[in-house]
């Protein structure tokens, strides 16, 4: 499909919430040729917020949740789940069967969005990354009641435009947030403290954190490029009663892969909490 049709398949776009991942996918879909700036509209609460969008895109700008609604095909609701509720109770009066309804919120359930809603709203639920900043992100959508396939392939492609999607059960969707939606906090964590480790053994900050990030990278590259499992890879680097092996066995002794699935979890089971 070209860019022409894709963008004929979304011709008008509004997001309630101007922040950092609507940013994301504004600069996204721009970047991608996929809309142009007239047709995307959004709303903030913050002036400035507004202020830096208008200058950075072109796009147009409300003050008014409701005009990003009225005005718009689609609509992205990317705001906090807490004030997703107060959201809904502003917009409701002027959605209609004619919007897809998005949400990014986490937690936050298609029966929350819909029992919100006009009956018969076409809603999809959506799980972004930050990553998507830099359009490397990893997002995971799902369908509601009243939604197409098609209305479907029209939010996956906007998120394809910032990164990689895929779609899963509903059910799915809180482990997804304790995964990818969670998880650039785990590895920048990591990257951290790989860094410090570093320092510590007398390396310079900033030499420290050059080799890191491009390890990470080269080593996230080579997981992406090649058809060995990570175990694979790992066994590449690892020698017979060598330097690697020896930093493994801390590494497993310590519980770290452990560690990770409880953050994952508990992050999963935070992401229940927050859809009531």
């Amino acid at each position: 499909m070209t860019a022409k049709e894709q963008a004929e398949m979304c011709e008008t776009l509004g997001f309630v919430g101007g922040g950092q991942m609507a940013e994301a996918l504004i600069k996204g879909l721009l970047s991608k040729k996929l809309l142009k700036p007239g047709r995307i509209t959004a709303s903030d609460l913050s002036e400035d917020r507004r202020n830096h969008l208008k200058e950075s895109f072109g796009i147009n700008i409300i003050s008014e949740n409701k005009e990003a609604v009225t005005g718009s095909e689609i609509v992205i609701l990317a705001v906090k789940p807490h004030v997703m509720s107060t959201v809904l109770e502003d917009i409701g009066p002027v959605v209609s069967s004619n919007h897809i309804v998005v949400s990014i919120a986490a937690g936050i359930t298609i029966h929350f969005l819909e029992k919100r809603l006009p009956k018969g709203t076409r809603v999809v639920r959506v799980m972004p990354n930050t990553p998507a900043l830099v359009q490397a992100g990893a997002a995971a959508l799902c369908k509601g009641t009243a939604a197409s396939q098609g209305d479907l392939d029209i939010v996956r492609r906007i998120l394809e435009a910032v990164g990689k999607a895929v779609v899963v059960p509903e059910a799915l969707m809180d482990a997804v947030t304790g995964l990818s939606g969670s998880g650039p906090a785990y590895v920048f964590t990591f990257i951290e403290g790989l860094i410090d480790a570093g320092v510590r053994e007398g390396l310079p900050r900033t030499v420290a954190q050059e080799l890191v990030v491009q390890t990470v990278l080269g080593a996230v590259l080579m997981c992406q490029n090649s058809e060995k499992h990570p175990a694979e890879l790992t066994a590449m680097v690892t020698s017979p009663g060598g330097t690697t092996v020896a930093g493994l066995h801390v590494l497993e002794r310590a519980a770290l892969r452990g560690i990770l699935s409880d953050a994952v979890r508990a992050a999963t089971e935070r992401s229940r909490e927050l859809g009531g």
